[in-house]
């Protein structure tokens, strides 16, 4: 009987509130939840980079300035290997070997005679699977070679560059965020005259 009266009770009580104060509780309780996510989306968007970045500091070079200077040179000439860059002839500088694909970046630095002096690629940086084939990773992995290679003593390199990937630019840019003097910069990349014949089209 007292189970009854209670609920009773409790029935004439709600029957009382009015549905406007449990709606504007609710609405009001939307809409915080909202700006909360807005405001998360905001702080995680100012630490994403953009699309036109990829990498970082890359908005900020003016590459044709440099191409137009008095300074720079396209092509090299016939005095080039001669040519003396603080103590060191070009033709005996280290190379900084650097092989782009769309799965992964190796960089690796050697000596004139070919000897590898050290190798870093983006899957020894801690990249897995698809991240493996980014400019981020790129970028790392050339970061911490050049930092491997200032222990070894080297502070200026020729660059060479063999595929195509989206850490051409990066790799390059990671070797100079790491301390690295760049003299010269080759493309390697293999252009075939006559190309395989590609695999027949899909059919759909």
């Amino acid at each position: 009987m007292s189970f009854k009266l209670i609920c009773g009770g409790l029935v004439s009580k709600l029957s009382q509130l009015s549905l406007t104060h449990v709606n504007n509780f609710h609405t009001t309780a939307i809409a915080a939840g909202k700006i909360n996510r807005m405001k998360d989306r905001k702080s995680m968007l100012k630490t994403v980079l953009k699309k036109s970045d990829g990498v970082q500091s890359s908005s900020t070079a003016d590459i044709d300035s440099i191409a137009t200077s008095q300074t720079f040179q396209r092509f090299p000439d016939v005095n080039l290997p001669d040519r003396m860059y603080g103590d060191t002839p070009f033709k005996e500088l280290p190379i900084a070997h650097i092989r782009v694909s769309k799965n992964n970046t190796i960089i690796s630095v050697t000596s004139k005679d070919g000897k590898v002096r050290c190798i870093n690629s983006a899957g020894k940086e801690g990249y897995k699977n698809c991240r493996k084939g980014t400019n981020i990773a790129g970028q790392a992995t050339a970061i911490s070679l050049s930092k491997m290679a200032l222990k070894l003593g080297i502070h200026t390199v020729r660059v060479t560059i063999k595929g195509l990937g989206p850490s051409r630019a990066s790799a390059v840019k990671g070797l100079q965020m790491g301390g690295l003097n760049i003299i010269s910069l080759t493309d390697d990349t293999p252009i075939s005259e006559k190309p395989p014949r590609p695999r027949k089209a899909r059919r759909v």
